[in-house]
């Protein structure tokens, strides 16, 4: 039997308590709202491989979920609580931007993706779900020079080529948050001598039996 929508609320209810994360009855909605939308794009525009909702809810919400207080606490001690904006890298379903942008309305988020379906369900999710402080960019990120505060990616690529590819959107004082399976030690060594890891938080993702961290990263002169 299909799980409903509905019976996903107390999984993402307890998911939340789990990390610690306090949002308000109209931001549960949002993010209950999201899954359902992911779930009828994929039906036509395969957003992502993962179908069942109550998988959806683990490995996509929960997961994205997971980074929201590191970043909150970033952006507290780094002064950027109001205003900053945050790119999102390879951003497909909008894992996490989307997410980030209903958890921190304060953040401005813009998610990138090369495939044009993948941009344009942003852009409906940004106007279906009333976040006005979310944007869908249909682009190669190498072509992005605007500057952002922090450039984030989910499994997107290597870091070096992250980093790499995104350093022209990086802002003067800016960072990169990768999001990460296990500890990417290889990556990390292949990284440019330019490009430094400054903190690496492990990250415990409710109801998901796998490893999760994340690595923040910086320019080095």
């Amino acid at each position: 039997m299909a799980v409903l929508e509905k019976d996903l609320r107390p999984t993402l209810l307890a998911g939340l308590a789990a990390l610690q994360l306090e949002l308000s009855e109209p931001q549960i909605s949002q993010l209950l709202d999201y899954q359902a939308m992911i779930g009828k794009w994929t039906r036509v525009y395969n957003l992502t491989s993962v179908r069942d909702p109550a998988e959806m809810m683990t490995h996509h919400l929960l997961d994205s979920l997971s980074v929201v207080p590191a970043l909150q606490r970033y952006l507290l001690g780094a002064g950027l609580d109001q205003g900053s904006r945050l790119l999102d890298v390879g951003s497909g379903a909008g894992l996490p931007g989307v997410v980030i942008s209903i958890c921190c309305p304060t953040v401005n988020v813009t998610c990138v993706d090369t495939v044009a379906k993948k941009a344009a369900f942003i852009k409906q999710a940004a106007l279906a779900l009333k976040l006005p402080n979310l944007a869908g960019l249909h682009a190669r990120v190498e072509s992005i020079q605007q500057p952002f505060d922090v450039i984030c990616s989910r499994a997107f690529a290597s870091l070096a080529d992250f980093t790499n590819w995104s350093v022209d959107a990086l802002a003067p004082q800016g960072v990169w948050m990768a999001m990460k399976g296990k500890h990417p030690g290889d990556e990390l060594l292949a990284l440019p001598e330019n490009i430094a890891m400054f903190h690496v938080e492990q990250l415990k993702v409710p109801d998901l039996d796998a490893e999760r961290c994340l690595l923040w990263l910086r320019p080095v002169s």
